[in-house]
């Protein structure tokens, strides 16, 4: 019987990546860091492993899992960053982790590996060009250091492959949907909106993705992807204004939320992130991500659709389940919200 290791599993992806496998029948091993909080994981049936991608030793009891020829490996594992904050231990995770992993792979000469990647790590080009799956990756061409560890991650799987190590890569685009206990930034954009802390937004625009359409795009890559080849997953192309007036509908607001002048999103952002540094939580906008929605974002994901059989969930389709989640995990503090969430959606 086929089983799968997962790094990262607590994380938004992994979870979901997790979920998705047990509901399909599969037996699952999950990466977490040493004190991390597996409960969830455990509720599922996942056999739970504590180790660091960044210390190779810790990784062996996972990698050993018998049955070598049957075991699929995904590597969510990995620092998502939208700041410039701690860049050497972003590149230590991201690039030198993973290798840590290709390595232990090659070690217990397992069946498949699928990496995740970004849409970041490819260059986005001239605004509106559509964006495809590169045949190599640079980091000399993407803009951040998240972008760049990807990008340099991306072209050392690439060369693996050529190699002869069997691993696909995949590239979702901006990850948003339920079941996100780490508090990712999007995550607490909406979060802090539902609870009235957010009253003015960017201007911009992105692609997002569901993260459940995710998860089948990875489990579809590790079936039936191509090694050496890279599958965009991406989603919507959505503005912000449809993005928060879709909350607005789903929550019974009534305020109207305030545009800021780009000018001063640029000055104030900064500040922004030593806000939710005191809080302890992710930023809701940064420099990087401000430049973020301005780029291209025209991401193309016909290649996983007409190889992997890819699908995407509807945006609205997305934000409800967003919405439910937070309101059903006790995150949504703002009573009259909460109660207007739980008529429309329960």
């Amino acid at each position: 019987m086929q089983q799968f290791l997962v790094t990262g599993a607590n994380g938004h992806l992994g979870y979901n990546v997790c979920l998705l496998l047990k509901s399909e029948g599969y037996l699952v091993r999950a990466l977490v860091l040493p004190h991390d909080d597996a409960t969830r994981l455990e509720q599922l049936g996942v056999d739970v492993f504590r180790g660091d991608v960044t210390k190779p030793s810790s990784l062996e009891h996972f990698f050993n899992c018998g049955h070598p020829s049957e075991t699929l490996l995904i590597h969510c594992a990995g620092i998502v960053s939208i700041t410039n904050k701690n860049v050497a231990h972003l590149y230590k995770v991201n690039v030198e982790g993973s290798h840590h992993i290709v390595e232990m792979f090659k070690k217990y000469q397992l069946a498949k590996m699928v990496y995740v990647s970004s849409v970041h790590a490819i260059p986005e080009g001239e605004k509106g060009r559509l964006i495809t799956e590169p045949a190599s990756f640079d980091g000399g061409q993407v803009v951040g250091d998240y972008a760049k560890s990807k990008a340099t991650t991306s072209e050392y799987m690439k060369k693996q492959a050529r190699e002869g190590v069997p691993i696909v890569l995949v590239h979702p685009s901006g990850i948003i949907g339920p079941f996100d206990e780490g508090h990712g930034h999007l995550t607490m954009m909406i979060e802090d909106y539902l609870n009235g802390q957010l009253t003015s937004r960017v201007k911009g625009a992105y692609d997002f993705v569901d993260v459940r359409d995710v998860a089948r795009g990875i489990l579809a890559a590790a079936l039936k992807g191509r090694s050496g080849e890279s599958y965009i997953l991406s989603g919507h192309l959505v503005d912000l204004k449809v993005f928060f007036d879709l909350l607005r509908k789903l929550s019974g607001r009534t305020r109207m939320i305030n545009v800021l002048p780009t000018w001063f999103a640029h000055i104030s952002a900064p500040l922004a992130e030593f806000y939710y540094r005191l809080r302890r939580r992710p930023p809701i906008y940064s420099k990087y991500s401000l430049y973020t929605i301005s780029s291209n974002a025209y991401f193309s994901s016909a290649k996983a659709e007409s190889e992997l059989g890819y699908q995407k969930t509807s945006f609205e389709d997305t934000i409800k389940a967003t919405v439910k989640w937070l309101s059903d995990s006790g995150k949504i503090k703002h009573k009259r919200v909460n109660r207007y969430i739980k008529e429309k959606l329960d």
